[in-house]
């Protein structure tokens, strides 16, 4: 079954202009697309009017190009277009990050927002990453991330962008339901949906409420002294998420690297077989030549 899943408030050009895009990255590295979605603002839940579109991808190559000795780039980097940026991942690169803990693929495979894909695809990979993805190298990744943005954007915290807390508050807030969720490793990707799992105190559920309501009706909030039961609340969930993930089995072991070798596999050739079986529907077709 195909997917696709847009948002009836989304500019119906900019959509159409994607679903060119993603035609002519098919047609052009002669690639599959089985998975492309939103990422960014929009797919967290927390977009503005002025929110770009962040459209991202997975592709696979055909059998043909993994009998060459020329080796291809494992990503698609399109020039951004105003505010229209685009690129994918390789299926081979979404796994080896996958297995060291990078979450982005998972993320994906989470959006809400998706302009193309195959449901077999999209439910077998997550399915997998359910299996495969460490949940200490998880929380490693959003550990280091929510840090690297609390310095790039909060500063003394005397004048932050107010649209930017959410780049810091995003991963405390999914370091919380992680510690909340033992057996889990793959949080949700919406964020008001995250904020609702994870418990968060009551202060922090106004002040983040008042937030996504401004912020989803203007262009620009300003920048304001960070508020304090944000910064609290994001420090606390770094400091509590030190003591958990910075150690612990960080490496996928055998098994797993294997199973993700029969996946890739599995796609590759399951792709190849529904390519081929929709070209001789077509050259079945009456009138066709």
């Amino acid at each position: 079954m195909s997917l696709r899943s847009i948002p009836p408030d989304m500019d119906g050009g900019k959509v159409a202009l994607i679903d060119a895009m993603l035609d002519r990255i098919a047609d052009e590295y002669r690639v599959f697309l089985p998975l492309a979605i939103e990422s960014g603002s929009r797919a967290w839940g927390f977009s503005s009017l002025d929110s770009d579109c962040d459209c991202r991808f997975v592709f696979v190559r055909h059998i043909a190009s993994h009998i060459t000795p020329w080796t291809a780039r494992d990503v698609i980097e399109l020039p951004v277009e105003g505010d229209l940026d685009a690129n994918g991942w390789d299926l081979a690169k979404a796994l080896r990050l996958l297995l060291k803990g990078n979450a982005v693929i998972v993320e994906w495979l989470r959006s809400a927002v998706i302009y193309r894909g195959q449901s077999w695809f999209r439910d077998s990979f997550l399915d997998f990453a359910r299996h495969a993805a460490s949940r200490e190298a998880i929380g490693r990744h959003y550990l280091h991330l929510g840090e690297r943005q609390r310095r790039t954007y909060f500063g003394d915290g005397t004048s932050v962008a107010q649209k930017k807390i959410f780049y810091a508050l995003r991963p405390a807030a999914t370091l919380r339901w992680l510690r909340m969720h033992p057996t889990e490793s793959i949080a949700p990707m919406d964020f008001p949906t995250l904020m609702l799992e994870c418990d968060p105190p009551t202060e922090l559920r106004k002040e983040v409420s008042d937030l996504l309501i401004r912020k989803a009706a203007t262009r620009e909030l300003g920048t304001a002294p960070l508020p304090p039961v944000v910064a609290g609340f994001v420090d606390s969930e770094f400091e509590l998420a030190r003591g958990v993930f910075e150690s612990g089995q960080a490496r996928a072991s055998e098994e797993v690297g294997a199973r993700a070798e029969l996946f890739y596999r599995m796609v590759v050739e399951r792709l190849e077989r529904e390519s081929h079986a929709l070209q001789d529907l077509h050259a079945s077709a009456p009138g066709s030549a």
